[in-house]
């Protein structure tokens, strides 16, 4: 399999496609990274270094792999955050290109606009692309809930709203949704849950809460479900696996006590994955 993953760089820590592609990796997959930013750590920090990458630039590299007619063999393009309205236009172009000369390809888009906590921390043209342009083009799509919401114009509280969110979403264009974080209040307390939908039917898994904040642990988890998925075709068993190695890959961070994820500490979790939770089907 390869990935044509367009994303955010950093050269400490791990977010965007220095999360993603080391896990791929480390699953046997073929990488074929392309930068949106090249930034000394990720914002979290508050202060950061480095180049944002110019639309034209980041079309340029893509170019560059066509012109070695790489594309007829690339299985994938995923993207993650989209810093702006340019880079949007740009993963589309490449999206379009790629499936011209690989009808069997899909799309994986990541729309990052924010979370329950912190709102929407991306600037305020770019949810409208995510929800207007890039997610009608996407096949999978791997939203938190309060994304997902957004997306949809909804608000997702409980199990049977959020399926009808993300049926919503899958109307818009995309077959297969994962939704990264559900909270709902019948849930037992200290734990979280993923949930994918696809027209096969609905998968939910639900795991102890982990006390932390882990930025890049979303770029892992949708590039991890994404080829699990794209090889198998059997969601179920890309939830249960992509659950289990972000699960282990934040145990161990959280109990290393770094802010960074343990990434490369923690690859036999991805690559061999101990399925300790249970997939449960809800429709």
């Amino acid at each position: 399999m390869k990935i044509l993953s367009i994303q955010s760089a950093v050269a400490y820590g791990h977010v965007g496609n220095s999360a993603a592609v080391f896990p791929l990796q480390r699953i046997g997959v073929e990488v074929l990274p392309v930068y949106t930013v090249n930034f000394s750590n990720h914002t979290g920090y508050g202060a950061w270094r480095g180049p944002l990458i110019s639309p034209a630039d980041v079309a340029d590299v893509i170019t560059g792999i066509e012109e070695r007619g790489i594309l007829p063999q690339i299985d994938v393009v995923l993207s993650g955050y989209q810093g702006s309205e340019g880079i949007g236009d740009v993963i589309l172009d490449a999206v379009a290109r790629v499936k011209a000369a690989n009808p069997s390809a899909v799309y994986s888009c990541d729309p990052v606009m924010g979370n329950a906590k912190s709102g929407c921390f991306v600037a305020p043209a770019i949810p409208v692309l995510l929800r207007e342009r890039v997610v009608p083009n996407a096949d999978i799509i791997t939203p938190n809930q309060f994304e997902l919401g957004f997306l949809t114009g909804t608000e997702p509280t409980d199990l049977v709203s959020t399926l009808a969110s993300a049926d919503l979403a899958r109307e818009t264009g995309p077959r297969t949704v994962l939704v990264t974080s559900v909270e709902r209040p019948d849930a037992p307390a200290g734990t979280i849950e993923m949930l994918a939908v696809t027209d096969d039917g609905a998968w939910i898994v639900q795991t102890p809460r982990i006390p932390m904040k882990a930025n890049g642990s979303g770029d892992v988890t949708a590039a991890l479900f994404t080829a699990h998925y794209r090889s198998s075709g059997d969601a179920a068993d890309a939830l249960a696996r992509t659950t289990s190695s972000v699960y282990d890959l934040l145990e161990r961070t959280h109990e290393s006590g770094e802010r960074e994820l343990q990434l490369v500490e923690s690859q036999e979790a991805y690559a061999h994955p101990r399925m300790q939770f249970a997939v449960t089907q809800v429709r």
